[in-house]
C-alpha cells in the first residue's frame, strides 16, 4: 500500500527537508502519472545523489515567483523542466537553485531582483515585470497578436532579436530566454454566476475589473470602458467572491494555477493583449558563463519554448478547461466556470474600440517612447506585421521553431 500512497503537501515538505527543495521539485516535475510518496521519494533521492556528485562550475539562483511543482502541472510553462535540463545538459557544471512559491521574489519584483543580481534567473509575467523594465511593454499593445500561434511565431522570428531581446539586454540587463504564450481576457466573479453567458464586449461595459501591473493594458481597458482598478492580489479573490469587483484581467492558465477558479463564474476570452509568463536571466551573469555554456543556455531556452508550445496547449484543454465546454475533470469544469468564447465579429468590435490600429491617439506617447528605446524601430507596426505572416487560424503547435539568435 505504501507504494500507492498519494503525495500530499506535508509529505512533500518532509521530502524537501531530507533531499532538498530543488531536488524534490525536480523529482515531482519529472514524475509521469500519479504522484505517490514512495515514487517521488525514490526520484528525489536519485536526483539529490546526482546533484551532490556533480562539481558545479557555477550555481545559479532561480527566483520563480509563485511557481512550484504542483501548479506547473496546471500551467505548463516549463520552468522546472528548464532548470533540470540545464543541469543535465551541462553535466552538472550548472547547478540551479530553484526557489519558487514567492519565497525569493514575486510577480512584482522578480525582474528588479534579477537586475540587481539578487537572483540570476527568474520567472514572472512580462506585464508585471514592466514596472522594473519598461521595455517589456513592447509586447502589450492591444490586439497586436491575433493568436497564441502568432506569439510563438514572433518569439522564434529572426527580427525578435532586434525588436525585443537586444533592447532588453542593452536597457535593462535582462537576457530574455523563452516564454509561455497566452492572451488575456476577463475572469468574472460570482456576480455573473447566474447571468447569461457573455457574448459581447458591450455586456462588459461599465464593469469594475482588477488590473495587474501592466501599463499598456490599462489603456486598452479604459478604452473598452472596463474600469481598471489596481487591487492587491491578497484582496482579489475575496473581491471576486463578494462582488466588490466584477472581474479580473488575466489569462486562463493563470486563473487556474493561481486558484482563482473557485471564485469565478465566467472566463471571457477577449484575447486583448499578451499573457506571457517568461523566463529570463541577468545578462551580466550570462556573460560570465563560458561560451559553450552560453550556447547551452540558449539551446535549452529554444527547447523550452517548444516545450511550452506543445505542453501548455495540451494543458489548456486537458487540465485548465479553457474551451467552450470544459471537461468535468478540468479545473474550470470542477469549479463550474463557463468559458465565453467570443465570435470573430465581437473581437473585431473590441479591437476597434481599443487597438492602436483604430484608436491611435491614446497610444502615441508609449509608441514614441518604445520606438526610441528600440533604437528607432516602429515597434508596434513591425511586430503587428510579423504576427500576421502566418494564417490567423494556425494552431500554436503548428508554428515552426527557429533559433532566433542564429537568424
Amino acid at each position: 500500500m505504501a507504494d500507492k500512497t498519494p503525495l500530499n503537501r506535508r509529505d512533500f515538505f518532509k521530502l524537501a527537508g531530507r533531499y532538498g527543495l530543488t531536488s524534490t521539485m525536480l523529482a515531482v516535475a519529472g514524475t509521469m502519472g500519479p504522484l505517490t510518496l514512495s515514487g517521488v521519494a525514490r526520484a528525489a533521492s536519485a536526483t539529490a545523489d546526482a546533484r551532490d556528485a556533480a562539481t558545479p562550475l557555477m550555481k545559479l539562483k532561480f527566483g520563480a515567483a509563485g511557481f512550484n511543482a504542483e501548479n506547473l502541472k496546471i500551467q505548463e510553462s516549463g520552468q522546472l523542466w528548464f532548470a533540470q535540463e540545464l543541469e543535465k545538459r551541462s553535466n552538472g557544471a550548472l547547478m540551479i537553485d530553484f526557489i519558487g512559491s514567492n519565497q525569493l521574489c514575486g510577480q512584482g519584483d522578480c525582474a528588479k531582483k534579477a537586475q540587481q543580481g539578487i537572483v540570476d534567473l527568474f520567472t514572472a509575467s512580462t506585464q508585471n515585470s514592466a514596472g522594473a523594465a519598461p521595455y517589456y511593454n513592447v509586447l502589450d499593445f492591444a490586439y497586436m497578436f491575433p493568436s497564441r500561434a502568432a506569439q510563438h511565431y514572433f518569439l522564434y522570428h529572426k527580427k525578435n532579436e532586434v525588436l525585443l531581446r537586444e533592447p532588453m539586454r542593452r536597457l535593462h540587463n535582462i537576457q530574455f530566454l523563452y516564454s509561455h504564450c497566452e492572451l488575456r481576457g476577463l475572469m468574472m466573479g460570482k456576480k455573473f454566476e447566474k447571468t447569461p453567458l457573455i457574448t459581447s464586449v458591450d455586456q462588459l461595459a461599465g464593469t469594475k475589473n482588477r488590473v495587474t501591473g501592466t501599463q499598456l493594458g490599462r489603456i486598452a481597458m479604459t478604452l473598452m470602458n472596463l474600469n481598471p482598478v489596481p487591487i492587491a492580489w491578497e484582496e482579489t479573490l475575496d473581491g471576486l467572491k463578494q462582488g466588490l469587483i466584477d472581474g479580473a484581467e488575466t489569462w486562463m492558465g493563470a486563473a487556474a494555477y493561481a486558484n482563482m477558479a473557485p471564485v469565478l463564474s465566467q472566463a471571457v476570452d477577449l484575447r486583448f493583449f499578451c499573457g506571457t509568463e517568461h523566463t529570463a536571466m541577468n545578462y551580466a551573469k550570462f556573460k560570465t558563463l563560458p561560451a559553450k555554456l552560453q550556447d547551452l543556455v540558449l539551446e535549452t531556452s529554444y527547447d523550452a519554448q517548444q516545450y511550452t508550445q506543445k505542453n501548455q496547449e495540451r494543458a489548456l484543454i486537458e487540465v485548465v478547461g479553457a474551451v467552450a465546454n470544459p471537461g468535468p475533470d478540468t479545473v474550470f469544469g470542477k469549479a463550474g466556470v463557463r468559458v465565453a468564447t467570443l465570435s470573430d465579429a465581437e473581437r473585431l468590435k473590441a479591437e476597434k474600440m481599443c487597438s492602436p490600429e483604430f484608436q491611435p491617439k491614446p497610444w502615441e506617447e508609449w509608441r514614441e517612447r518604445l520606438n526610441k528605446m528600440s533604437g528607432g524601430h516602429d515597434v508596434y507596426k513591425e511586430i503587428y506585421a510579423i504576427a500576421r505572416e502566418i494564417p490567423k487560424d494556425m494552431e500554436a503547435t503548428a508554428v515552426k521553431p527557429n533559433r532566433w539568435w542564429k537568424a
